[in-house]
């Protein structure tokens, strides 16, 4: 089977503000964009949030996925060791626990390796992700991030 490539961007208008999330899937002749968005947010959710969302679309079990995101947050969380560390010391202590809870229930799924790229740096799925990430942020109408005014309330 041909690896699965998940390219991935989060956006928001201000920190906290509106963002949204752009994922888009390319494997041999399969391509998707799947993008959405928050009335109040943060980026680091949206960054998180569109591997997941990406993550969650793949049908098969056991695909190879490389995921490309600019997002040192995400991809050194994993890469570097942060996640396996909050997991010992209490995942719910950490920001955006639940979006982290909700990415290792679907990332042991597959077998996936996260490549960091440069933002804004000409790469084509990465600059599509981003234009569509501030698109969705800037949508009308948005709903509430409800993980994000959990964890702001607690």
């Amino acid at each position: 089977m041909e690896p699965i490539y998940l390219y991935t961007d989060g956006s928001s208008r201000g920190n906290p503000g509106p963002g949204g999330y752009c994922a888009i899937l390319k494997s041999g002749i399969h391509y998707k964009e799947l993008s959405g968005g928050f009335c109040h947010t943060t980026n680091n959710r949206m960054e998180l949030l569109a591997v997941i969302v990406g993550l969650e679309a793949i049908k098969r079990n056991c695909a190879e996925v490389i995921v490309y995101s600019d997002s040192s947050y995400v991809v050194r969380a994993v890469n570097e060791g942060w996640l396996a560390k909050w997991q010992v010391k209490g995942l719910h202590k950490q920001k955006n626990s639940d979006l982290w809870e909700r990415f290792l229930r679907i990332v042991s799924r597959h077998r996936v390796r996260f490549v960091w790229i440069k933002g804004h740096a000409g790469h084509p799925e990465n600059e599509r992700c981003d234009r569509l990430a501030v698109e969705a942020a800037l949508s009308p109408g948005l709903p509430p991030d409800e993980g994000f005014v959990k964890t702001e309330t607690d």
